[in-house]
């Protein structure tokens, strides 16, 4: 099939590879001409297991091409997805003004029947939108059908999931446009739901403010555990042996960041106060993980009461292992807050991208644990990468000034941490000591 992708960021990308290694004729058309000639370079603009290889294997092939001519790529192509940014606006609403954008450069184009497919996360009734604004920019009704097709992607793990998924979901309103999209997703093995474009719509939203939701109930239970001595590993692992709650999304810490947790529960509030629904879970759900972020900063105030001019380290910046991204990470939260108290921040993240440099220009970026510990009053452990788990904790206790751990993601036993020589050691849930000050 010949497929434009109109935006090569991170849904795109993975789309459009996905589509290119099933020998479909895929042409990614974005508007940053660097990001263009990069990835027809050959060099991928995102960090994703097994992105690079496959992204080589489809240049070489000739399956894929990268462009910022979006008109030529739409003549061109029987299907167009719209894989653009929809970012969160300051009331929680949905800016879909990239949507828009693609949808009229669309219209431009439409002289035979194509299939738009919107992959972008947007709120119920977006197809309408597109669709309405086709029929007005002179689109023959004929020429087009509008199929909501949500992404449900783990940053880390994207092309796996978009190739194997547990459920790929469409929403179409036409037969002539569900042949298609059979067709176009017919390689793939994932479990595929037929619905109409506002279910499909709704689904993305509600599948990520339930998920959101189990991390914050578990941080509020891990929270309860730290004050009457229980233990939330423990906890959670008898929850999720009870099949109606299932073990994922149970594992206590300093809350959940990303490009989708975050922006989608706001939205889905959003969305329910247009229609007159009050979504009070997913607001408290928001609420505590506001703040269940900052949980390590409260807990260096209770320790230190006073922490300007004082050293801290910050071990893992991302908001997730296997990424690059920083999207509402718990670490920009905890290093802002730290900076306005006067505090002096050295970091580690084998990840570390320019983006962040460019946010805290201010902090010290170290190439090592050993070297971002040093003379640290504080470590904070902020993400949890598997060189933590084994790193060696008496030699990393010695170089620092005071001896004293957070572990905010519930990584190192508290026994190892005793044995280890830190007098003061907190885990989120699992329980905290003190040896001296």
């Amino acid at each position: 099939m010949k497929i434009c992708v109109v935006g090569a960021g991170y849904v795109g990308l993975v789309a459009a590879l996905s589509f290119a290694k099933y020998k479909n004729d895929v042409i990614c058309v974005d508007k940053d001409i660097k990001k263009v000639k990069q990835l027809n370079k050959g060099i991928p603009t995102i960090y994703e297991e097994g992105l690079e290889p496959l992204l080589n294997k489809c240049l070489k092939k000739k399956y894929i091409l990268f462009t910022d001519n979006i008109n030529k790529a739409i003549s061109l192509s029987d299907v167009i997805m719209i894989a653009v940014g929809t970012p969160t606006k300051p009331d929680w609403s949905v800016d879909i003004s990239q949507v828009v954008d693609a949808s009229v450069e669309i219209s431009k184009e439409i002289d035979k029947y194509k299939v738009i497919i919107i992959k972008s996360t947007v709120p119920v009734g977006t197809h309408e939108v597109v669709e309405n604004l086709l029929l007005k920019n002179g689109v023959d009704r004929n020429n087009f059908d509008v199929v909501s097709n949500p992404e449900f992607l783990r940053e880390g793990r994207a092309l796996n999931d978009f190739l194997h998924g547990d459920r790929m979901v469409i929403g179409c309103k036409s037969e002539k446009a569900q042949k298609v999209m059979d067709e176009l997703y017919s390689p793939f093995k994932t479990k595929i739901i037929n619905t109409n474009p506002p279910t499909a719509e709704l689904i993305k939203y509600a599948s990520n403010a339930l998920l959101a939701t189990k991390i914050s109930f578990i941080n509020e239970m891990a929270n309860l555990c730290s004050k009457v001595d229980a233990n939330i590993d423990t906890l959670s692992y008898g929850l999720g042996l009870d099949s109606r709650i299932s073990p994922e999304f149970l594992r206590a810490g300093i809350g959940y960041g990303g490009s989708c947790f975050p922006k989608d529960t706001k939205a889905l509030v959003n969305i329910g106060e247009k229609y007159g629904c009050e979504f009070n879970i997913i607001r408290s759900t928001i609420k505590v993980n506001e703040n269940q972020r900052l949980k390590p900063v409260e807990i260096l105030l209770d320790h230190y009461n006073k922490i300007e001019g004082k050293t801290i380290s910050l071990l893992g910046l991302t908001f997730k292992p296997g990424t690059d991204d920083i999207r509402d990470a718990p670490s920009l939260f905890i290093i802002d807050e730290l900076l306005q108290m006067g505090a002096r921040i050295r970091c580690y993240d084998p990840m570390v991208s320019e983006e962040i440099k460019s946010l805290f220009p201010n902090i010290t970026y170290c190439d090592s644990i050993e070297d971002t510990v040093r003379d640290s009053y504080c470590t904070i452990i902020c993400t949890e990468l598997d060189e933590f788990f084994k790193m060696d904790l008496e030699s990393i206790a010695k170089k620092m000034k005071k001896r004293v751990l957070i572990d905010g993601r519930n990584m190192i036993d508290i026994e190892e941490a005793r044995k280890s020589g830190f007098s003061y050691y907190y885990s989120i849930g699992n329980g905290s000591f003190e040896n001296n000050k």
